[in-house]
């Protein structure tokens, strides 16, 4: 029985609360500008860097592409996006390892989003906190790559249950390490049935096509519900 004493608050409960009300508000104003914001996260490292560079390249020909850059610190990933062209805000998280909903909406409002049919969130490294937070996405995607180890589903399932999509990335170094595709695959789709998964080099450009069918349907599917 709890002392009547004080008062327990669940403060996580509270934080995420807020954070949704946030979110949902966010998808109202891109709903209102039509735009379509993906949240792409990964572990440091995996390639999402490399993977939205090229997806930036395959695509800016037929959309008007923003990005918003997170990291804690430095703007290397954002000088390297604003050099292949596309619209760029850098976010430093003040040492947060994720986006919130509140980070990511004052990042859109430093771009125009009546200029843009496309934003990209690349958020913090971290296959742990961006998971819990919703950041008013149309689609969450998350990148895997090979060294990684095919075990991640079992150590962080969070993060493929809530994923649209799951890119094994890096297969161009599949020979030097010991990765079950299968299994990886078999372990994500456990958590979640409904999750796209796709196998490619986001550096040689092997299987990069699927990804790029995959998150240009998914825009227009969104367009039709508009």
């Amino acid at each position: 029985m709890a002392d009547k004493r004080y008062e327990i608050l669940e403060a996580k409960e509270a934080v995420l609360a807020d954070n949704d009300a946030v979110a949902a508000g966010t998808r109202v104003l891109l709903k209102e500008k039509g735009v379509f914001l993906v949240n792409l996260m990964s572990s440091p490292g995996s390639g999402k860097t490399t993977t939205l560079l090229r997806t930036i390249d395959a695509l800016n020909d037929r959309y008007r592409i923003g990005v918003i850059e997170a990291d804690v610190d430095s703007d290397v990933d954002a000088t390297a996006v604003a050099d292949a062209g596309a619209a760029v805000v850098q976010v430093h998280t003040g040492g947060s390892c994720h986006m919130d909903a509140s980070m990511t909406l004052e990042g859109l409002k430093h771009l125009d989003l009546d200029d843009l049919d496309l934003v990209f969130l690349e958020n913090v490294g971290n296959l742990v906190c961006p998971a819990e937070f919703d950041v008013g996405a149309n689609r969450k995607v998350m990148i895997l790559s090979v060294p990684e180890g095919d075990d991640k589903p079992l150590k962080y399932p969070l993060m493929f249950t809530v994923s649209d999509a799951m890119l094994i990335n890096k297969i161009d170094v599949a020979p030097v390490f010991d990765f079950d595709y299968d299994s990886c695959e078999q372990r994500a789709k456990v958590l979640n049935p409904n999750l796209f998964t796709t196998r490619m080099s986001s550096l040689t450009g092997e299987g990069f096509d699927a990804w790029l069918q995959w998150l240009e349907k998914e825009i227009c599917r969104w367009r039709e519900e508009l």
